[in-house]
């Protein structure tokens, strides 16, 4: 997979630094994979989930350092690109605001 944006982890990992690692491993991860479904993504993340956003998309949704930090992305599994949208605190993923903006 082809990953966008790590300019938005960075950003993240300055305002959390324990964040930093588990981002990383995340995109290690990731990039290394050729998911053609959401049920590929799960054998690699079991927990990772999908949700419609205002926009009428899907976002799939991961666990970031036990389940402390939320990664939105949308997967786009015919071009193997993975555009990383947000990363929220748990907090913030649970306010739903994040759903508005994308």
């Amino acid at each position: 997979m082809r990953l966008i944006d790590i300019k938005m982890f960075k950003a993240f990992w300055r305002q959390h630094p324990d964040a930093l690692q588990p981002l990383k491993r995340w995109y290690d991860t990731a990039e290394k994979c050729d998911w053609q479904n959401i049920e590929q993504v799960r054998k690699t993340y079991p927990h990772a989930d999908t949700v419609r956003v205002a926009s009428g998309n899907t976002a799939t949704v991961f666990n970031i350092a036990g389940n402390k930090y939320r990664l939105i992305t949308a997967i786009h599994y015919n071009t193997q690109v993975i555009y990383l949208m947000m990363v929220l605190t748990h907090k913030e993923y649970d306010s739903d605001k994040w759903k508005g903006i994308l």
